[in-house]
């Protein structure tokens, strides 16, 4: 699978080998246990000596099938999935830092992900360093002083701010930090992390991946020796990934490179809209040449994504607007086939105050709009349908 196109993999990987009983479809196995015949086999399998499956607290064969589909679009060493996303990043930032040690990132993460390093973190004794997003240069000065781990999330959720990965991770790997990158809004048909220097990227596989809304999941990829750390914190953890979620999601991987591709086009059609239209305030989608993160944006980015948001104008009521959207589902989530609309407050960041949202630069004003795979004309006239009584 290493040479085959993206979506060759997303279809084939972990299934170039016959199902059992000659199945056309990847099995469902929601089996706890395995057993084996004799117990030289068995001990041969919890050693790790030949392959196969004890107990689906650590491994599972429809949940390694998935894990394979996602290593191989992220061009990793190794997967392990989670729970959900955000087992995916606490498992991965407890299991790698410890009291003491020092971690760098930025200050618009995803609000859980900022929750756990502004609250939880420091609770057991590891400084966290938050920079501004739009700062490269104190960023690189506070790597400089030196940490365990640079945390980076690219585009930002819910701004669709870009930091320069490439750039960081290298400033990162100079002090020997581990560098983790949250590649949810790209996902790996627009973006590899671990082409650009990072050494373990994230995504919450309940979005792009999963793409229909149905099923929490989280992936972890990157260097073996990393992976093989953090899945042995989530094996006596217990934050895994149930059998039924993983194979939902390997199947919504399998028309991953088709959506994707959709997302992108639909929501640089809705960036253009919006950015003329007159109620609008701002546009934040690094496809848009006025965007301040669109020259990164187009270095290690194949596609822009399928994620916006936008500002209304001072004095214009978002409840107004969002609630007479008649095609988003006004809901927190996005990366589905169906547009999804939200504000901050109730989505990204509802763990956080407004005082500590307007720190991170995300405004009261901003709505979020996760553009689906709806015919793109009928999105724009449902927002224009939407802001008319808005517009100045």
């Amino acid at each position: 699978m290493k040479n085959a196109g993206r979506s060759t993999r997303a279809l084939w990987a972990g299934e170039e080998e016959p199902h059992a009983y000659g199945a056309a479809q990847m099995p469902l196995v929601p089996a706890i246990s395995f057993g084996y015949e004799t117990v030289e086999e068995w001990r041969d399998v919890a050693l790790m000596k030949r392959p196969g499956h004890i107990y689906s607290r650590n491994t599972n064969p429809t949940v390694a099938l998935l894990e394979e589909k996602v290593r191989s679009l992220e061009e990793a060493e190794a997967a392990v999935s989670f729970s959900s996303g955000m087992a995916a990043i606490s498992n991965t930032l407890y299991s790698l830092v410890k009291p003491g040690e020092r971690v760098v990132s930025i200050t618009d993460t995803y609000g859980g992900t900022n929750r756990v390093f502004v609250e939880f973190l420091p609770k057991i004794g590891v400084e966290v360093s938050l920079v501004s997003t739009d700062d490269e240069a104190a960023i690189l000065a506070e790597i400089a002083k030196g940490c365990r781990l640079l945390y980076l999330e690219t585009p930002t959720n819910p701004t669709l701010k870009v930091v320069d990965i490439a750039k960081l991770a290298a400033a990162g790997k100079a002090v020997g930090a581990i560098v983790v990158t949250d590649n949810t809004v790209a996902t790996p048909i627009n973006q590899n992390p671990l082409a650009l220097g990072s050494d373990l990227v994230i995504h919450s596989a309940s979005k792009f991946l999963c793409g229909h809304g149905d099923a929490l999941g989280g992936i972890l990829c990157g260097t073996k020796e990393l992976v093989r750390h953090v899945y042995e914190y989530r094996e006596i953890n217990g934050a895994v990934l149930e059998p039924f979620s993983a194979y939902l999601i390997a199947r919504g991987l399998k028309t991953l490179s088709l959506r994707v591709e959709r997302h992108n086009s639909n929501a640089m059609t809705v960036a253009c809209f919006l950015e003329n239209h007159a109620a609008v305030e701002q546009v934040f989608y690094p496809g848009l040449e006025s965007n301040a993160g669109h020259a990164v944006a187009r270095e290690q980015m194949r596609g822009f994504g399928g994620m916006l948001s936008f500002t209304l104008r001072e004095g214009l009521e978002v409840a107004s607007v969002m609630e007479r959207l008649k095609l988003a589902h006004r809901a927190a989530s996005l990366g589905h086939v169906e547009t999804f609309a939200g504000i901050p407050a109730t989505t990204s960041h509802v763990e956080c105050t407004a005082e500590q949202r307007a720190a991170m630069g995300i405004p009261e004003r901003l709505i979020r709009y996760s553009v689906g795979i709806e015919d793109v004309a009928d999105l724009v006239a449902d927002l224009g349908q939407a802001l008319v009584g808005s517009s100045l």
